[in-house]
C-alpha cells in the first residue's frame, strides 16, 4: 500500500495543475487532492486561515504576508503528502515556493519520496511561459499576479526549489490538458 500520493503536481499559478491531476486520476483511476481546497484546515493546525491570511495582507502588504505564511503552507505540504497516499495531489504556486530555508527544507522532505513530483509549465521557453501564464491568469483568475511592485507569477516560475523538488517536467503547450495527462500517464510503466 502506498505510503505517499502517487503524483504531486507543482508549478506557476495558471499552469494547469489542477486540470491535469483531476485528468492523471482520472486516467490512475485514484481520487484527486488539490491542496487549495483542503488546505484550510491544515493552516489552522499551525494558527493560520485564509482569512487571517487576508487579515495580514491588508496590514502588511501581500509580500510581507505571503513570507509570514509560509510556516501554514509548509505544514500543509507535510500533512497532505501523509493524508492522501496513492492519490494524485496538486500544490498551490505557493505550497513550492519559500522564501525561509526551513520551510523549504521542510517541503522538500516531505515531497522527497513521492515517485512521480511534476514541474508543470507551458513549454521550456521562460518569457513565453511567463508570457502564456500571464494571459491565462488575467483570463482564469483576474489576475496578473503584480502586487506592490512584486511579480508573484515571474517569483513562482522562477524558483530553483520547486524545479529541484520535481522528479520530471511536464510542459504543456500545443496539446489539450487531455492530451499532456494522457501522455504523461501512458509514459509510466503500469
Amino acid at each position: 500500500m502506498p505510503t505517499t500520493p502517487s503524483v504531486v503536481l507543482l508549478g506557476p499559478a495558471a499552469s494547469g495543475k489542477s486540470t491535469l491531476g483531476q485528468l492523471i486520476a482520472q486516467e490512475l483511476s485514484v481520487e484527486f487532492i488539490d491542496l487549495d481546497d483542503v488546505g484550510d484546515g491544515y493552516y489552522g493546525e499551525v494558527g493560520w486561515s485564509i482569512a487571517q491570511l487576508i487579515e495580514r495582507i491588508d496590514a502588511v502588504g501581500r509580500v510581507a504576508a505571503e513570507q509570514e505564511w509560509e510556516k501554514a503552507r509548509a505544514h500543509a505540504v507535510v500533512r497532505a503528502m501523509a493524508e492522501y497516499p496513492g492519490t494524485v495531489v496538486a500544490l498551490g504556486a505557493g505550497h513550492a515556493s519559500y522564501t525561509q530555508a526551513r520551510y523549504a527544507r521542510q517541503t522538500a522532505n516531505a515531497l522527497a519520496p513521492v515517485e512521480h513530483v511534476l514541474y508543470v509549465e507551458p513549454c521550456n521557453d521562460r518569457d513565453r511561459s511567463l508570457q502564456i501564464l500571464r494571459e491565462r491568469s488575467i483570463v482564469v483568475k483576474g489576475t496578473d499576479w503584480i502586487r506592490e511592485s512584486h511579480d508573484f507569477l515571474a517569483q513562482w516560475l522562477d524558483d530553483p526549489l520547486s524545479r529541484r523538488m520535481a522528479t520530471a517536467t511536464l510542459y504543456t503547450a500545443g496539446e489539450t490538458p487531455q492530451q499532456t495527462a494522457s501522455r504523461f500517464v501512458g509514459s509510466l510503466h503500469l
